[in-house]
């Protein structure tokens, strides 16, 4: 008597706007929430805690694969950008996910696009902003899109992009539109650094460098948290980080909220949030005090 292997069921691609409303209505006419999870593929762990949180929330889960160009700027690495879609799709299958919608440049920027959305607010906090001017803008245009076009009831974003993560949730308000921004914390290695899909870009002798980013924000909150002087804290975490070997690009403690400056930080909820390159890797984090 033989025996069948089960065949493992792999989520449905879907690559065409028409074809992706069918689909959400479908949905919709099943009945329960739709989450939507945006990524730029190359998937890791991190990811998959966010499709986690998702499925724990709504009854269906989309996953968006799709490599921005609107938010690179022309030296940044658009070419060599991790790109893994079958593996992707193969973990997405383990995962159990449903729909992936994965639209090709030219079905999100058809000939003739001439429209963006130019965020200000916590896009405008000197932080991320100061380093990669062009970025917010590509950021929000390709979120408002996504969410438009996938509807769905909750969407699902890491904290390790945590200015993104403001922005996001401020476009989200400011246009109405009928989603809830929902922010999962960051995944880590055991030594703590940030998951990425640009950590494979480190070599081995950056790669135990580079938990120095964050061991430094949660040093120095710490002795935020403890009631040392802030400039003399974050003075020394910059020093620590460049002494590691990091380019620091910012070290900078901000209203958690809204990312302003603080004013009163005693009375405040502050976010330390740091950016550096190593090597030709660029890494961010951030911590709570």
């Amino acid at each position: 008597m033989k025996t069948s292997r089960r065949t493992k069921h792999l989520p449905r691609v879907i690559r065409t706007v028409p074809a992706l409303r069918r689909a959400v209505a479908n949905f919709r006419a099943r009945g329960g929430k739709i989450a939507l999870v945006p990524t730029m593929g190359a998937l890791h762990e991190g990811h998959f805690s966010l499709i986690g949180r998702a499925r724990n929330r709504a009854d269906r889960v989309i996953v968006s694969i799709f490599v921005n160009p609107a938010q690179f700027a022309p030296n940044e690495d658009l070419n060599t950008y991790p790109r893994s879609f079958d593996a992707d799709i193969a973990a997405l299958a383990e995962l159990k996910v449903e729909l992936v919608w994965a639209p090709a440049v030219p079905t999100m920027y058809p000939a003739g696009f001439a429209t963006r959305i130019v965020p200000e607010g916590p896009a405008t906090a000197g932080l991320e902003d100061a380093i990669r001017p062009h970025f917010f803008a590509g950021v929000a245009t390709v979120v408002a899109k996504l969410l438009i076009q996938c509807e769905p009831d909750i969407a699902v974003f890491g904290e390790k992009d945590y200015q993104q993560l403001k922005v996001v949730t401020q476009l989200a308000r400011d246009l109405d539109l009928k989603c809830r921004i929902l922010g999962v914390p960051i995944v880590r290695e055991p030594d703590g650094l940030a998951l990425s899909s640009r950590n494979r870009y480190l070599s081995p002798s950056e790669r135990q460098a580079a938990p120095m980013l964050y061991r430094a924000l949660k040093e120095c909150a710490g002795k935020i948290a403890s009631g040392a002087p802030l400039d003399a804290v974050l003075d020394y975490g910059r020093k620590a980080i460049a002494r590691a070997g990091l380019r620091l690009d910012y070290f900078e403690a901000r209203n958690a909220n809204t990312l302003k400056s603080l004013t009163a930080p005693s009375g405040e909820p502050i976010r330390l949030l740091a950016a550096a390159q190593i090597g030709t890797t660029r890494l961010i984090d951030n911590v709570a005090v």
